[in-house]
């Protein structure tokens, strides 16, 4: 299949699974897994003291995507979009749990990797504050906002992102 072709079977695709159509799910994926990959390898990269691999985090997000199928998708580039958002989302939860670890919060008392969680915990640090200074520009500018977490966090080309922003504001 030629690109647009791709990007138009993953649009109907996106439109059934939103309809509740779950199998559509199972022929989605293999049409977004290389995007998705790539922007799961760029998260990790970008961030430090992640403990997930690539796989385990592009599959933690799928799974939040397709879980919460409640927002219109509008195409692939905005589902990627979104993707990159939730990929964020659960790097910056795992880093504020490791954060609450470092304070004692939920700490085990059997639990025998205090030296490995230490470190991974001083890393972790960036990222949340990288993600709260996102928020605060959320307040200032939504789009701008929006942008940096697509292009940061999702790795998106300049292109995708207006084409996710365009989708966006087309609706």
């Amino acid at each position: 299949m030629r690109e647009a072709e791709v990007r138009a079977r993953a649009t109907a695709l996106l439109d059934q699974l939103q309809a509740g159509e779950a199998s559509a799910a199972e022929e989605l994926l293999p049409l977004v897994y290389s995007e998705l990959h790539r922007l799961a390898q760029r998260a990790l990269t970008r961030g430090s003291g992640h403990t997930l691999q690539t796989t385990d985090l592009m599959n933690e997000a799928w799974l939040r995507l397709v879980e919460s199928a409640s927002a219109p998708w509008r195409s692939r580039d905005h589902f990627l979009a979104v993707a990159a958002r939730a990929m964020r989302s659960v790097l910056v939860d795992r880093a504020r749990s490791r954060g609450s670890l470092k304070r004692g919060e939920g700490r085990r008392a059997d639990v025998d990797l205090d030296l490995v969680v230490t470190e991974l915990e001083a890393r972790s640090g960036d990222l949340v504050v990288l993600d709260e200074a996102r928020e605060a520009l959320q307040r200032m500018d939504p789009t701008l906002a929006r942008i940096i977490e697509m292009r940061f966090f999702g790795g998106m080309s300049h292109p995708s992102i207006a084409r996710a922003l365009y989708a966006r504001m087309a609706n």
